[in-house]
């Protein structure tokens, strides 16, 4: 295997010089420049990751801590964060915490000791161990998928609670007062607290009242959400606010299976914009969040601030409500009305 060493001599300049090039440090004429890559493209050499490390006083590494891989808008975000560090040289490690606290702040741990020079969290609800160790070890961090001016750490992501104001909106301007949400689960999760914080306040500043018992949390699943739709359509509730897609989706296809008109009978909206919610027949009413946008930006706001010794800045990020055919004018309920019998609910 080629050395350092030999890169110098076939080039005619000093070990100095090869690491100059290399580590892009220092000054170094064209011409040089030009004869050392020659050398190393000849030789075949390929500088060693821990020497190149210690020159450059970064490891070139990112890391990412998701709460689970079954969420596709997570997929989206951390496949965009690691085609933007790859695109600027830097390796990327992904660990999932499976929505485990403790297994979370296991693993800050051990990509602080693996000496990521950044690191992409999910929402502003860890343990403060959490923040504690990344600050004392200096390992430049954001946290994605919200943003909060008063949170401890840089945020690059949307406001979950504010992005839920055009959704209460338009079901407002189509007459429906009597509305149900499908949360995501609360515990440790910022994301699916804020966006049912936005549903309440913004119902009730059109002078409207969401009663706990039409809040149903639900764990991210569509069997879980069709089980779940049945303890808000007994309230006879005329449109339904979910946490996410899946959880829209699966209120959807339980609607669809108890013969109930989208959106004649019952309104539905989701949250994320996942690619198939688009393809449904009705196609999903949901909240667009740009999380290619997200991921890009994070890991170039972490390796801005590792290459140039700085903080790294908040961004905040814009969501929409993309309007599609499972919303529609409220229908009064009346004896007309489709009957649902609770003995006819099937196991799914």
């Amino acid at each position: 295997m080629p050395k350092q060493t030999d890169v110098a001599k076939l080039a005619g300049v000093s070990t100095a010089t090869v690491s100059r090039v290399i580590n892009a440090r220092g000054v170094v004429t064209e011409e040089v420049r030009q004869r050392v890559q020659s050398a190393i493209d000849a030789l075949q050499y390929v500088p060693h990751a821990s020497a190149r490390a210690l020159a450059l006083q970064r490891s070139g590494t990112l890391g990412a801590i998701i709460p689970t891989l079954n969420n596709a808008i997570f997929a989206e975000g951390i496949n965009a964060f690691e085609r933007a560090a790859q695109l600027r040289g830097y390796t990327f490690i992904l660990a999932v915490s499976h929505e485990e606290r403790e297994q979370h702040a296991e693993q800050v741990i051990r990509m602080i000791e693996r000496g990521v020079d950044g690191l992409l969290l999910v929402g502003n609800d860890h343990e403060p161990v959490v923040f504690e160790r990344l600050e004392k070890a200096a390992v430049r961090h954001v946290c994605t998928w919200a943003f909060d001016e008063g949170a401890r750490a840089p945020n690059i992501g949307f406001d979950n609670a504010n992005a839920m104001h055009e959704v209460v909106d338009h079901l407002v301007s189509l007459g429906h007062r009597d509305i149900g949400v499908l949360a995501g689960i609360a515990a440790h999760n910022d994301r699916a607290r804020e966006r049912v914080h936005g549903i309440v306040k913004r119902l009730n500043y059109h002078g409207i009242a969401l009663p706990a018992s039409r809040i149903v949390e639900v764990a991210y699943s569509l069997r879980d959400s069709r089980r779940a739709f049945w303890q808000l359509i007994d309230h006879d509730v005329s449109a339904i606010i979910c946490g996410n897609d899946v959880i829209a989706q699966g209120a959807l296809l339980e609607a669809l299976k108890m013969g109930l008109s989208i959106p004649g009978d019952l309104s539905i909206i989701g949250f994320d914009d996942l690619e198939l919610s688009a393809e449904l027949y009705p196609a999903l009413t949901t909240v667009h969040v740009n999380a290619q946008r997200m991921g890009e930006r994070a890991a170039g706001a972490l390796i801005d601030a590792v290459e140039n010794k700085t903080h790294v800045l908040s961004q905040q990020l814009d969501t929409h409500l993309v309007v599609r055919g499972t919303t529609g004018l409220c229908k009064e309920i009346d004896a007309n009305s489709p009957t649902i019998d609770l003995a006819d609910r099937a196991t799914v």
